[in-house]
């Protein structure tokens, strides 16, 4: 039971960081109808520019709010420069350009900080771990969670309350309908890029704290997909749980089914989960069925 306790919670924390991330996949799928593949990339680029900033001694909260103000301009300046004028074509375009971003940009990283993992030095968390009970949890999980809902919570009330983000839902329900009122469609696509590299690059960071930064941590990119999926590609409650559910069933494969079968059952099985769950379920949880009268 306490390990089953544990498991539960640790896959509760981590799944509320790849929540924050699967944000991202959601908002560009709304706004433009594209599959963003770059997104491992751009957690990256989040974690390596706070690393990079806290390594030169700044504190931690300043170096991830850096890190945020630099993550909004490299958003607004690569859909401005790659994205702008594939507004109106073809879905498949857009998502081969991704690809070649994902490309660019993880060629950028290595050039600069090359592959090697770097850690946070000294650790940002305390080491002693947080005992509730018989259960033991990391201090650089629990908090890293508490900043990801945060985090969460304000990027929610700002789609619900603000003006721009109503703007941004608009255009993802009915782009005409939106560019018929005086809405700009090419502020709300830059201002989507701009806020999922933000989300990735803080749950890039999070993640960095926890396991230590490399090249590989762009594979969350791709981790995320399935939470993205089981909750809806365009719901952003749908992300938040989904993230969760994917970060619980991860965490539980971990523990319980790699002992029996060693190669990285935990990896695997978000995967073959969405593969079955799209059987079923082709929309996701959340997710807009669009029908076609004819």
């Amino acid at each position: 039971m306490e390990l089953f306790l544990m498991t539960l919670t640790t896959g509760i924390m981590v799944g509320g960081i790849y929540a924050l991330v699967a944000l991202g996949w959601v908002l560009i799928y709304k706004c433009s109808g594209a599959l963003n593949l770059a997104m491992g990339e751009l957690t990256l680029i989040g974690a390596y520019v706070s690393l990079s900033f806290y390594s030169m001694g700044v504190p931690f909260l300043l170096a991830l709010l850096i890190s945020l103000v630099i993550g909004f301009i490299l958003g607004i300046l690569t859909e401005r420069i790659f994205l702008d004028r594939l507004i109106g074509e073809p879905v498949l375009t857009v998502i081969m350009v991704t690809v070649g971003l994902s490309f660019f940009f993880k060629g950028i990283v290595e050039l600069i900080w090359s592959t090697d993992t770097k850690a946070f030095q000294p650790p940002v968390f305390p080491l002693e771990p947080f005992r509730f009970g018989n259960i033991v949890v990391g201090q650089v999980y629990l908090w890293s969670f508490i900043a990801a809902i945060i985090l969460l919570v304000i990027f929610v009330c700002f789609f619900k309350y603000t003006r721009w983000g109503l703007a941004m839902q608009a255009t993802a329900d009915d782009e005409m309908a939106a560019l018929s009122i005086g809405i700009s469609a090419r502020f709300v696509y830059a201002a989507a890029w701009a806020i999922a590299f933000m989300a990735a690059g803080v749950g890039g960071t999070l993640l960095g704290n926890i396991n230590g930064l490399n090249i590989s941590v762009g594979y969350l990119g791709l981790l995320v997909l399935p939470a993205v999926v089981l909750g809806g590609l365009n719901s952003v409650p749908g992300a938040i749980v989904g993230g969760i559910a994917i970060g619980i069933m991860q965490n539980f494969c971990g523990a319980y089914l790699d002992q029996y079968f060693p190669g990285g059952v935990k990896e695997i099985a978000p995967f073959a989960f969405m593969a079955i769950f799209l059987l079923f379920k082709p929309h996701g949880l959340w997710g807009w069925e669009r029908i076609e009268r004819v």
